[in-house]
């Protein structure tokens, strides 16, 4: 693989080709949620595949379209990734994270990051709309394996504050304001594609889980690294409770994750009035 920082400056030199716009903020949608991306504004943007991009990872999971739009939403200048990647479709984590080094190197400065999960709190419900306030990698994996690039951040970046504690109450706001129900927990990340067994699942839980992925942590570590506020936010779209007997398959999530959509669209939408 090619010099990280001199890949992602080429793919920066692709996009530039198209738009000179520079964003503000990075958003990317998670399964089911990439309907948001089709109400950016893109005069003076581009809306591109991932297939178009030179070396950029393609997405492949159902419910990721996998373009980059950049445009305007909210008035704010965005780069939005309609869909991303994910370890289990045999991507490394650095080939995930591409997607947040990218809209860095554009000059976002700000990173919102959604998806679709399983609810392991059992106080909620199908759904609700989760704050990330941490996570769990429990993926065994990490984008910062490997030599460090002081190009791109520090060689041991700290994680006590992942998710930007202004951004987050900029959430809590625009929640209230629209009359919005806002859950607030710790996402746990396992690498998939297969889901977590009875026994996984209640470990999780001890653990402190309030939803389970197979996304997000990667790109949020990525992000960190390179310096960027967060904002991290969860669509719950099933409940992943060891005692339930059944569980949702993927067309299920994503349909779940469709009906969430304006609630988490409208959360979102006001938030970048913020940012």
């Amino acid at each position: 693989m090619p010099d990280v920082a001199a890949r992602v400056k080429g793919i920066a030199a692709a996009v530039r080709e198209r738009s000179s716009l520079v964003p503000e903020a990075a958003v990317v949608l998670g399964s089911g949620l990439g309907a948001l991306a089709d109400e950016v504004d893109l005069e003076g943007g581009a809306a591109i595949p991932f297939a178009d991009l030179p070396d950029f990872p393609r997405s492949t999971a159902p419910g990721h379209a996998g373009r980059l739009l950049l445009g305007r939403l909210e008035g704010r200048t965005v780069v939005a990734y309609q869909g991303r990647v994910h370890p289990y479709e045999g991507y490394t984590p650095r080939e995930v994270v591409m997607p947040v080094l990218l809209a860095h190197a554009l000059g976002a400065r700000t990173l919102v990051v959604t998806n679709a999960c399983g609810g392991l709190n059992p106080h909620w419900s199908a759904g609700d709309i989760m704050l990330q306030l941490d996570f769990i990698n429990a993926t065994g994996l990490s984008p910062l394996i490997g030599p460090n690039d002081p190009q791109l951040g520090p060689r041991f970046p700290v994680l006590f504050d992942a998710y930007d504690a202004m951004l987050s109450d900029a959430a809590r706001r625009a929640a209230r304001t629209n009359d919005l129900v806002l859950r607030e927990g710790v996402y746990l990340a396992i690498t998939g594609p297969a889901y977590a067994t009875r026994a996984e699942l209640r470990a999780y839980r001890n653990m402190g889980a309030d939803a389970i992925g197979m996304s997000t942590v990667h790109e949020v570590l990525a992000a960190r690294h390179a310096g960027m506020r967060v904002l991290g936010l969860s669509v719950v779209t099933d409940m992943a409770l060891p005692d339930g007997h059944e569980h949702a398959d993927e067309q299920e999530v994503i349909r779940s994750a469709a009906r969430t959509g304006p609630r988490f669209a409208t959360l979102v939408r006001a938030v970048l009035r913020e940012v």
